[in-house]
């Protein structure tokens, strides 16, 4: 009966640790990876402007290229939507919508995954490096608030997120130098 008294004691002062120490981590979570596309910064602008390609070049299609995908809004720019229904969890449910669009060099989404209320989101900023060459940095931000298990999510965002876009932003170059 000790024994048990005393592991409910360990596992009581574990949670209070856990939940203390989530208080003091971050609560914003930043993740960016860049590469050079041989192409002006007007081509890379309407590539990421747009939802009509993005499977072309995307990670997560190719992790389930059976999931459902429906577009809505326009076909470009601020309201442009994409949403998807898949059964792999490393897919799952979700949703992107352009919410802000800044010719040639910038454009953003909110994402959202499943029933998460909470937004993360995501960029694209285009630097022009000469007249065929530009610099696109892809970028996902996520502020977990008060969330703990969120910020401890946070911490591992980057090598989870961080492969997906390198390997993302290669076949995005890919598509748009041929």
């Amino acid at each position: 009966m000790k024994f048990l008294k005393n592991l409910f004691i360990v596992i009581v002062v574990l949670a209070v640790v856990l939940v203390v120490v989530g208080f003091f981590l971050p609560k914003t979570s930043h993740v960016e990876r860049s590469i050079v596309i041989e192409a002006s910064q007007d081509t890379v602008f309407q590539e990421v402007n747009s939802f009509e390609n993005y499977n072309n070049w995307s990670p997560w299609f190719k992790l389930d290229p059976d999931a459902e995908y429906t577009f809505s809004g326009p076909d470009s720019g601020v309201g442009a939507t994409m949403a998807w229904d898949s059964e792999k969890a490393q897919v799952g449910v979700g949703s992107q919508e352009i919410v802000e669009s800044t010719y040639p060099n910038f454009v953003k989404a909110k994402l959202l995954f499943g029933e998460d209320p909470n937004p993360g989101y995501i960029s694209y900023t285009i630097e022009e490096l000469g007249p065929r060459q530009s610099k696109l940095t892809w970028a996902f931000d996520a502020d977990f608030g008060n969330n703990i298990v969120g910020r401890y999510f946070g911490m591992f965002m980057d090598g989870m997120l961080g492969p997906k876009y390198e390997e993302g932003l290669q076949a995005l170059k890919e598509d748009i130098e041929s």
